[in-house]
């Protein structure tokens, strides 16, 4: 703005809607599509939801109905319902609540009196009934604005608050809720409130024993010890190793939030264990050793938390409370006290879990030869740029740059990353091509990752070596043809994530790139089709002279083109691991010799298609 058009007309002052509709980022993080879990529609659903569960910690209603429904959602507790003359202000008036007299709401989720405001503003229908001491009051909002407010009514129903609203998609776009995404968040709210039913779409979550179940159910690998489950005032953890396992697999929750970015709490316990562990046994055993292979969960209260975020996904507290025992100390007196005692007590748990430090320690003396050549070569590469373009924006130990916004795409040959990488954003969007198909790393040791040299710069270059706290693109995209190479291309890639780091997976962070198989246009109009369907639809459309072109690869595509694919319009299929089967099963059966259950598993669908062309 020019100095002479600055002026006092130049200021305005928005009003609470209006700020959040604008900036939306600084009240949920980024808006997305809902193709990643953590996406502003299940932030918007969260706040809700956090509210209820404030209720049930204070002993307030055991269950909590939840639905989605083509998007509209909506959430229903049996806690003791908004005062009704405060209805209006505590979801359309910034920074009010309840959450700030400590002595009603002592360890809540939500402390910034945000949470329903933004969901409200970011909607384009919300609608809130509260029923309390016989009476109830109901208000519906338009993108915020107040378009029916009823008087206070008497009301005989069970006591309460009900909250409906449909995300907006002038913000959000084609957005859409991944069932998966909100069954991990309802049993995780589960898990951390024991006693607590949800009701989500007519489906019942309970958990009996907290973290143990947590632990119980999203630990894939053979474990090599019974889960140590430990319980304190304001402190809960479960323990165990696993075999066939590298990596380190951390689930931490502050005051029931999921940190997925970990913070102050889940470093604490690391170090906190590790300490332990060396004095239990009187031996300096390398970090890395104690904790390979190690699946743990960490759960605290702390009153006031503060977090790096709005959306609370990193804990920055360093304190338990104002002016009291740091997060540190307090971990490591528990552990001290209670790990100490569990392993002294239960003397096959200590003993099986010694052996497995000492073979981590065998194996990575072993390794360290071949780890110091592998990192050369990684570095020799990068030097000379040849697998890697990098971006600007990925996250930095040193300099703690954010990598929410980073995507790393993972490309085959030469013609598919140089569309993209003459597309792509060079701030937020890094390339990784390949040479040929990766090797099929089933069954084989961490040892491959350093001896290959595609896996060997895809790991420099991800930065994972140690585990994924310091992983430097939020999203991993694996980039290939939709033809029977580039498919199995994306299955020896899952397969390597899945051997070697799971947690790239299980935390939601790989995905497959959607590209359009047709494009259809005529002068006036152009569609990119990504189905069979589509193509129909367009070509209903445009009529008679539509110009139809078959996409084979993405080589094809011109970087002009391309930017359509990769930009706002993106579309992404996360990878996620299914409920039933463990992730040795999964590679056992579609990466391990040839089975007569895979067998028949093609045959069968060969049939289908069969029948389908026959038809």
């Amino acid at each position: 703005m020019s100095k002479e058009n600055y002026n006092e007309d130049s200021i305005r002052s928005l009003d609470w809607k209006e700020h959040i509709r604008l900036r939306p980022g600084m009240y949920i993080g980024k808006t997305g599509n809902g193709s990643s879990p953590d996406d502003g529609v299940y932030v918007l659903l969260k706040e809700v939801i956090d509210n209820s569960i404030d209720e049930f910690v204070m002993g307030n209603g055991k269950t909590i109905e939840v639905s989605v429904n083509q998007n509209k959602v909506s959430v229903r507790d049996f806690g003791r319902g908004i005062p009704l003359g405060k209805v209006v202000d505590c979801v359309s008036k910034i920074n009010t609540g309840a959450k700030y007299d400590s002595k009603v709401f002592k360890k809540s989720v939500g402390l910034n009196g945000v949470g329903t405001k933004a969901a409200n503003a970011l909607s384009s229908y919300f609608r809130i009934r509260s029923i309390r001491d016989g009476k109830s009051k109901l208000v519906e909002f338009e993108q915020g604005e107040i378009v029916n407010e009823q008087p206070i009514q008497d009301n005989s129903s069970r006591k309460g608050t009900k909250v409906t609203f449909t995300p907006d998609e002038e913000l959000f776009g084609k957005y859409r809720f991944i069932n998966e995404y909100v069954e991990k968040m309802m049993w995780n709210y589960c898990y951390l409130n024991t006693g607590l039913t949800i009701m989500f779409n007519g489906e019942k979550f309970y958990s009996e024993n907290g973290l143990f179940d947590l632990l119980e159910q999203r630990t894939d690998a053979e474990i090599l010890y019974p889960i140590i489950h430990l319980k304190g005032e304001d402190i809960e953890v479960a323990i165990t190793h696993c075999k066939n396992q590298y990596s380190e697999q951390y689930y931490s929750f502050v005051n029931g939030q999921h940190t997925v970015q970990g913070g102050t709490h889940q470093g604490a316990f690391r170090q906190a264990l590790v300490k332990t562990i060396r004095e239990f046994y009187g031996k300096n055993y390398d970090a890395s050793d104690i904790r390979q292979a190690i699946n743990a969960v960490i759960s605290i209260k702390v009153i006031e938390p503060i977090f790096e975020s709005q959306t609370k996904t990193k804990l920055g507290s360093t304190e338990m409370e104002p002016d009291g025992v740091t997060v540190l100390t307090f971990i490591q007196d528990f552990l001290k006290k209670k790990l100490d005692n569990y392993l002294h007590k239960n003397i096959d748990v200590a003993t099986a879990l010694q052996k497995k430090i000492q073979l981590a320690e065998y194996e990575r003396k072993a390794m360290d030869g071949v780890k110091k050549m592998a990192r050369e070569r990684a570095k020799k590469a990068s030097l000379h740029n040849k697998k890697l373009r990098d971006c600007r924006v990925h996250y930095n130990e040193q300099t703690k740059e954010n990598r929410a916004d980073s995507t790393l795409f993972i490309t085959e040959g030469d013609s598919a990353s140089g569309s993209i990488t003459k597309t792509r954003d060079i701030k937020t969007q890094a390339v990784f091509s390949l040479r040929g198909k990766p090797l099929n790393s089933y069954g084989l040791t961490k040892k491959v990752v350093y001896e290959n040299e595609e896996f060997n710069l895809l790991q420099a270059a991800l930065n994972i070596e140690q585990g994924i706290d310091d992983l430097r693109y939020n999203k991993i995209v694996i980039a290939t043809d939709a033809d029977v190479d580039g498919m199995h291309i994306r299955l020896l890639l899952i397969t390597f994530f899945l051997q070697f780091f799971p947690e790239l997976i299980k935390e939601g962070h790989v995905y497959i790139l959607e590209t359009p198989l047709f494009r259809v246009r005529n002068k006036n109009k152009t569609y990119y089709c990504y189905t069979e369907k589509e193509r129909k639809d367009a070509v209903a459309d445009i009529g008679v002279n539509a110009e139809i072109t078959r996409f084979k690869g993405l080589g094809e595509i011109s970087p002009s083109e391309f930017k359509h694919f990769i930009g706002d319009e993106m579309r992404l299929d996360p990878v996620i691991l299914g409920k039933e089967a463990t992730i040795q099963d999964l590679l056992k059966y579609y990466m391990g010799k040839n089975t007569k259950e895979r067998q028949d598993f093609i045959i069968e669908n060969l049939r289908i298609e069969e029948d389908i062309i026959d038809a």
